[in-house]
């Protein structure tokens, strides 16, 4: 055997990298190693992966030695770049033996495994160099293999005298190990003098013990004969062998050893590797995660779980809005499931007023707030017992030595002593969210620099270039438009010229504020470049939003600029570019906006242009399908299509979508999104509007007459039917006249127009609730409002937009948006319906946050009145 199991084995690896050579004894259970200086072991070279590697320690069979096993990559399997070599074989996995050579990658970087026997507690100790390990190996130390085990035949037990035999037999009494022997009836027969010691009830208690429980049971279910078990008695831990002994009927076990120590020992180890593993995760994700705040909220629940707490927060330090006091706010939080949130609780919260001026002055000088709460002062005792926490520890959160806030564990279920290696990462989690939050501000600082306009802060043409690109697909799919608008000033050359470019820039920025200033919410407006602004509208219903913003430019730059003295005039022209066939991507509308800017130039300045292909009249095409939709009515021309809503839990269709088509005779099917502002802009969408109404309200009643399901018929209002005075008397009149029950009559509204007169929307909409008619706001998003203002509304339903729905598997942050809004709508009692469902995974994520009823292509298209009659009679059947 290379060296006596009962000898002590000393590891230890010497590296060797850039920055020179380094011994290290290897003590540890577990060693990263690699060139992020987090690693347990740093590797100074570029070359070498950020993990490289892990050295493991491994228990050697049979023996109480270990080894060491060297593995390849990081802890979640992730592979090196330049991969690890032993002895100058390229490897996963090795076994170190002595004097092994390893190689990370290159040649930059290499170390060596030694494993020594004999080599005092001192010298392993001290610092001490490849040479003078060499001289331990001649002089005193020897070198071992770990892993090489010889198993050598005792021959102590051979030509035993009866002396020896005599002696043996008193070894039961003797011995201080507890020994005792049991029937297969569970009667205990025998007890030495330790096991009466130690167990003093074990007797009475018999084979209800835990040291004699389950003992029949196991010797009946195991082939072996022999087998070790830990049992525990209290709080201790033994390791127990078991043999039985068939010939005699008695089962004989023996206390080899109290682990109770050693287990929690091992606990604690376990725990610790628990913990190390969440803090590198935790460090790779808010490294690695674009988005701040995700990053955050993974890392505080990785935090928890390996510290098997029940709650994980980060606190952030600000201003009180009111006072101007330092206070403090719950910024993140992670929860057990069964403990309820307490971040309502923690918003705002003055140090000084609420009683934790204590907590303020010892993080901000750097110390720790940890303890059990019986123990801390009664205000802070009552703040904690409101969230039922009996022990916390929190530490603080610096950015460039300036207290920002603090990161936090608590327990709710017992009195907790919080741990060093629980300190340890709490400190190192502290770290690297620290970290991860000056990093954020210096990306945002620097994309905001990169995207923004240096002397007005205005978005710059980059930026502008890319909301344009995103509003685009978004207003497709909402069916609406946008309007891109050109801005040129038309006497700021002169102003520049005369009184210099300093003065010039302070008009500038002056102008910049006043445009802002007449924008709409969602709408932006950027410095193209010089004198030149460009606006993009983003959501546009009807023409006679774009003209109202242009109007009000122009007014706004009507009162002169007062500065430095000087009382100065400019206004503007401006160019508009409105998505449609000619003007369908984002250059094609910038350049047409340019050439309308020049045409109101040419037109005596100071005026707004609408883009059209002669730069003079409605493009011909534009024409005729506006004459063309003023006979479409009366030539019967319109036709609805029917789009099912369809239940999540069921697959049943509970209600439809009546949607208008216009089949122009020569110009086949016409797009809504072409032909509704037409109608919006001349009024026609009042009497075409009317006629959609009744056609749905006159087909739902023949679907019931016909046996068929009864349904809710959604039909949109526009703005302008929306605020005819005579609404409740011609929906009367309808649903008069087509016999429909005011209940399968559902009237959708767009967000924007319930909330451009609250007042107004809430009298209308209380009016058709008391008449029966079922209430939805549609393509609910995209109006800027919230649900605490629609809850002020007599509601039923709310459709949730498609443009979330199709950004749902790709931005986190639309997912959570989602949710919140069913959470909310259904706190509300509103019914909610997903739009524009297309993927399985957009339905499996709704059916996952609980939301009712979805309508998209997923399910079905919008039909025609005579197929969906078809379905509709395939699903009566079916059910």
């Amino acid at each position: 055997m290379p060296a006596n199991e009962r000898e002590k084995i000393r590891h230890i690896l010497v590296v060797k990298d850039l920055q020179g050579q380094r011994t290290i004894p290897l003590q540890e259970a577990t060693y990263s190693l690699g060139r992020d200086s987090r690693n347990a072991i740093v590797l100074r070279s570029r070359s070498v992966s950020r993990q490289h590697a892990i050295l493991l320690r491994v228990t050697i069979p049979e023996t109480d030695q270990y080894g060491f096993r060297i593995i390849d990559g990081d802890f979640k399997g992730k592979k090196s770049t330049n991969g690890l070599f032993v002895n100058s074989t390229k490897c996963f996995s090795h076994n170190l033996q002595h004097g092994d050579a390893i190689a990370f990658g290159n040649n930059q970087v290499s170390a060596k495994y030694y494993a020594i026997s004999n080599l005092s507690e001192k010298a392993f100790s001290e610092s001490f160099t490849v040479e003078d390990i060499s001289s331990f190996l001649s002089e005193q130390a020897n070198p071992v293999n770990p892993f090489e085990t010889l198993v050598a035949p005792d021959s102590n037990f051979e030509g035993a005298s009866e002396t020896v035999l005599a002696r043996l037999a008193s070894f039961p009494e003797l011995i201080p190990n507890p020994i005792i022997e049991m029937d297969t009836e569970g009667t205990v027969i025998y007890l030495n003098p330790a096991a009466s010691s130690k167990f003093p009830k074990l007797r009475e208690v018999g084979e209800e013990h835990p040291v004699l429980a389950g003992l029949l049971s196991a010797i009946q279910n195991r082939e072996a004969n022999s087998f070790v078990r830990e049992v525990e008695v209290g709080t201790e831990v033994f390791e127990q062998s078991v043999h039985y002994l068939p010939e005699s009927d008695l089962i004989r076990t023996f206390i080899i050893r109290d682990i109770t120590e050693q287990k929690r020992v091992a606990a604690e180890l376990r725990q610790r590797d628990r913990l190390l593993q969440a803090v590198a995760e935790a460090a790779n994700y808010l490294l690695v995660e674009m988005n701040y705040e995700s990053g955050v909220e993974k890392a505080l629940a990785m935090l928890g779980e390996a510290a098997e707490a029940d709650r994980a927060y980060l606190f952030k330090n600000h201003l009180h809005p009111t006072t101007k006091e330092m206070a403090v706010s719950l910024r993140f939080e992670w929860t057990r499931s069964h403990i309820e949130s307490s971040r309502h609780c923690w918003q705002n919260q003055r140090y000084e007023f609420s009683g934790l001026a204590r907590w303020y002055t010892a993080l901000s000088q750097g110390q720790c707030i940890i303890g059990l709460t019986r123990e801390f002062p009664i205000a802070e005792q009552k703040i904690l017992a409101r969230d039922r926490i009996q022990s916390i520890f929190l530490v603080p959160l610096c950015l460039e030595e300036k207290f920002w806030g603090y990161l936090g564990l608590a327990d709710c279920s017992k009195e907790r002593q919080w741990s060093r290696h629980e300190e340890s990462t709490l400190l190192t989690m502290a770290a690297s969210i620290s970290g991860a939050w000056q990093r954020q501000q210096v990306e945002e600082r620097i994309r905001y620099q990169a995207l923004h306009d240096v002397l007005t802060g205005l978005p710059n043409r980059l930026l502008f270039n890319e909301l344009l690109d995103k509003a685009l697909p978004n207003a497709t799919r909402s069916r609406e438009s946008l309007a891109v608008m050109f801005l040129d000033l038309d006497r700021f050359k002169v102003i520049n010229d005369t009184l210099g470019h300093t003065l010039g820039d302070i008009l500038l920025k002056s102008v910049a504020q006043r445009l802002k200033d007449c924008l709409r919410t969602g709408d932006t407006v950027a410095r193209w470049g010089g004198d030149e602004f460009t606006i993009l509208l983003p959501k546009v219903n009807y023409l006679e939003e774009v003209k109202q913003v242009a109007q009000r430019i122009l007014q706004a730059l009507e009162n002169p600029f007062e500065i430095e003295g000087h009382e100065l005039y400019v206004s503007a022209s401006l160019g508009i570019a409105l998505l449609n066939d000619h003007s369908h991507n984002a250059e094609t509308l910038i350049q047409h906006a340019d050439a309308a800017l020049y045409y109101a130039k040419d037109a005596g300045r100071n005026n707004y242009q609408l883009y059209t292909t002669s730069l003079s009249t409605k493009t011909p095409e534009l024409l005729t399908l506006e004459k063309s939709l003023r006979y479409a009515l009366e030539r019967n021309e319109f036709m609805l299509y029917y789009q099912p809503r369809v239940n999540i839990a069921t697959g049943d269709i509970t209600g439809m979508e009546a949607l208008l088509r216009w089949q122009h005779p020569e110009m086949g099917l016409v797009a809504p999104n072409v032909f509704i502002p037409l109608a919006e802009e001349s009024g026609l969408i009042v009497p075409i509007g009317e006629w959609v109404i009744r056609t749905a309200c006159r087909q739902n009643k023949a679907w019931q007459q016909a046996g068929l399901p009864s349904l809710t018929v959604a039909v949109n209002l526009s703005l302008k039917q929306f605020r005819q005075p005579n609404l409740v008397e011609i929906l009367a009149s309808i649903l008069q006249e087509t016999g429909l029950e005011p209940k399968f009559l559902e009237l959708e509204i767009t967000e924007s127009t319930a909330i451009e007169d609250l007042e107004f929307t809430r009298n209308v909409l209380e009016n058709l609730k008391q008449m029966g008619i079922y209430l939805s706001i549609d393509d609910f998003g995209t109006g800027h409002s919230s649900l605490s203002r629609l809850q002020l509304l007599p509601l039923h339903h709310l459709k949730i937009d498609k443009s979330f729905i199709q950004e749902l598997t790709t931005d986190h942050k639309v997912a959570h948006i989602v949710k919140a809004i069913v959470v909310l709508g259904q706190s509300l009692g509103l019914r909610l319906t997903a739009e524009g469902v297309e993927k399985p995974e957009e339905l499996e994520f709704l059916r996952s946050i609980n939301c009712e009823d979805v309508q998209g292509y997923l399910f079905y298209r919008p039909l025609c009145a005579q197929k969906i009659t078809e379905i509709l009679q395939k699903e009566q059947v079916k059910h």
